[in-house]
């Protein structure tokens, strides 16, 4: 699924996590998934309302643990037990990213940075609520207006800061942003974690069969405008579709198998669209491996320089390529009432690997067992639910 942001008047977390609850995701799994963190001493509910004339859906985090300074490396922790694995692993990549924007401003360990105005409740549920929502909706491409950055000054626990912030300004390094007529802080650092971890793309909105649209509003009202952002779900059109994309690779000859997994997985995290390695012999008969990573052009330097600070290479180069996508389904079955999503292409379907994995430790199953029940099933029309899926 395609989720297309509209920032109209900008995006905070709360925002996002409203519009995203107006497009249809589920309330409960939301909460469930915050709950799975940790977190005491909160509640979290969504209200209807009018803004010059919009309807949109509002959240509310009400608070009854004044506990507002963490360190980034407690709210990492609690972040890393969201369930399900997907939303964890979203969640934490945008912890991370404000950790680390954090350290960088004030020339600090990133996991000693104490975060003060982002330390507190409502920022782990925006964060985890928006990472939950993403999942529940399926969505894997997300794209976004330019983000207009407001201007003027605000109030932190530093003192008195130029707007935008500058642990947004960070944030939205690489991001599209154009200018805005209104006064104070439009784009908060939460807004921008999310839209760094999601590896969104910015743009108009593009080709798609289009769905359903929600309208997520601000706590500040306006005096000539709705302030509200809009995001739009919808499907790929049918046949291939090209893009532009940068290959970047590196030969390694040092570096045990562990760690190779460990860089796959991070660059996967941080918004690479595949990754993978080749063997190879290089000079005086050395075996080795090459590292392979597919990403957007705008992830470049973040993945450019995670390759780099992990595996120690010394080197690494660039290739610029274009890639055909064809479009994808996924439908779920249930295997003895554990589900399995099928991912259907033009051509072949194969059962994700994960959800068969699950389900066949519940069921004390082999895995190609699991599999080839799904597929039967997935052949014989037995479906709990299809949605259309960009590829990542």
């Amino acid at each position: 699924m395609i989720c297309w942001i509209n920032p109209f008047t900008g995006l905070a977390g709360d925002m996002l996590l409203a519009a995203l609850i107006d497009a249809g995701a589920p309330l409960d799994r939301i909460r469930s998934a915050v709950a799975a963190t940790g977190l005491t001493g909160w509640n979290l509910t969504a209200e209807r309302i009018t803004d010059h004339g919009l309807a949109a859906t509002r959240v509310h985090v009400e608070v009854t643990d004044l506990h507002t300074e963490r360190r980034a490396a407690e709210v990492l922790e609690m972040a890393t037990r969201a369930t399900p694995r997907p939303v964890a692993a979203l969640a934490t990549a945008a912890v991370t990213a404000i950790a680390e924007a954090e350290g960088r401003l004030h020339d600090a360990d990133p996991a000693d940075v104490h975060l003060h105005e982002l330390g507190g409740h409502d920022t782990l549920v925006d964060i985890v609520g928006c990472s939950a929502a993403l999942h529940a909706l399926e969505v894997t491409d997300v794209v976004s207006a330019p983000l207009p950055l407001g201007r003027g000054r605000i109030d932190a626990a530093h003192g008195v800061l130029p707007c935008p912030a500058p642990a947004t300004l960070a944030l939205l390094a690489g991001a599209a942003v154009t200018g805005s007529d209104l006064p104070g802080e439009t784009v908060t650092p939460t807004g921008a974690a999310l839209l760094h971890a999601a590896g969104a793309r910015y743009g108009p909105p593009p080709s798609m069969a289009l769905g359903t649209t929600g309208y997520g509003a601000g706590t500040r009202r306006l005096s000539d405008r709705p302030n509200v952002v809009s995001v739009s779900l919808g499907s790929p059109l049918p046949g291939g579709a090209d893009e532009d994309v940068v290959v970047l690779e590196t030969n390694l000859d040092d570096v045990t198998g562990e760690l190779l997994g460990h860089v796959i997985t991070r660059a996967l995290d941080a918004g690479a669209l595949d990754a993978w390695t080749t063997p190879a012999v290089m000079k005086k008969g050395r075996p080795a491996q090459i590292l392979h990573v597919l990403l957007h052009p705008h992830h470049e330097r973040l993945l450019r320089d995670l390759l780099l600070t992990e595996t120690g290479a010394l080197g690494i180069r660039r290739v610029a390529a274009t890639r055909t996508t064809l479009p994808r389904a996924f439908e779920t079955v249930q295997v003895d009432g554990h589900p399995v999503r099928v991912k259907h292409g033009p051509y072949a379907a194969k059962p994700e690997h994960d959800d068969v994995v699950a389900a066949a430790a519940a069921l004390g199953l082999p895995l190609r067992v699991v599999a080839a029940r799904a597929l039967r099933l997935s052949r014989a029309g037995t479906t709990t639910s299809q949605e259309e899926e960009r590829v990542r």
